[in-house]
């Protein structure tokens, strides 16, 4: 599979969107009569043939499957100041599989606003470059929202003396949800809501990581101890 493309409305017979469109005759040069294949991140991996170039690509499917679905990991990060970190961890964590990618405002961040039509490209690019069949879930919450959201693990990575290694407090089989804190870390009131809502505290690596780092780190362990 040299190029995967993305159509968020698969049907029987399809038009390409434009943008993919675009990318397919001009920067590919395909035709009428190429096969691609093609997913609508939402587990469908799909061979299509174009049937006509125009300013879109009408298509239509020969052959479908459903791809596995990926780990049950939930990354949620407090954005830093530098947006283009908080875009690198999304293209990074798709590419490894997450589940859930959210963002939340703590009380020490220093970002209070998101793109995420800008951050949704970039997760869409990264699934299509890792060849992948389920786009991440990526959500703008409250720090409240995010204390509720469901997994049968949860942990908060911040600095303390109390936490455990991430990769020993996590157990296999087990969907998992880990916040990462803002550059000046969670506020004491903060961990404590976290504790109080079945939040472990967990360390991610001897040596301080940025935001950013930590939420790779995060979802790279837990895509590790889990089993394929």
């Amino acid at each position: 599979m040299e190029n995967l493309f993305f159509e968020p409305n698969l049907q029987p017979s399809f038009e390409l969107n434009r943008e993919e469109s675009r990318h397919a005759c001009r920067a590919l040069r395909l035709q009428a009569g190429h096969v691609f294949w093609v997913t609508d991140g939402k587990g469908v991996l799909a061979k299509a043939k174009i049937l006509n170039v125009g300013e879109t690509c009408l298509c239509e499917i020969t052959e479908s499957k459903i791809a596995a679905k990926p780990k049950p990991v939930h990354i949620a990060a407090a954005p830093v100041k530098n947006m283009e970190r908080m875009e690198w961890m999304t293209e990074k964590c798709t590419e490894m599989g997450a589940e859930k990618i959210s963002f939340f405002f703590s009380r020490h961040s220093e970002r209070r606003k998101l793109n995420m039509e800008r951050l949704e490209k970039i997760a869409v690019s990264a699934m299509k470059q890792s060849h992948q069949c389920w786009l991440p879930a990526l959500r703008l919450v409250s720090f409240d929202e995010i204390l509720q959201s469901p997994a049968d693990e949860k942990f908060i990575a911040h600095l303390c003396g109390e936490a455990k290694p991430l990769i020993t407090a996590a157990a296999t089989h087990k969907s998992h949800l880990v916040l990462i804190g803002p550059e000046g870390d969670f506020s004491p009131s903060e961990v404590q809501q976290a504790k109080e809502h079945g939040f472990v505290p967990v360390s991610l690596s001897q040596n301080r990581l940025r935001t950013e780092t930590a939420g790779v780190v995060a979802c790279c362990t837990l895509q590790l101890i889990r089993p394929t």
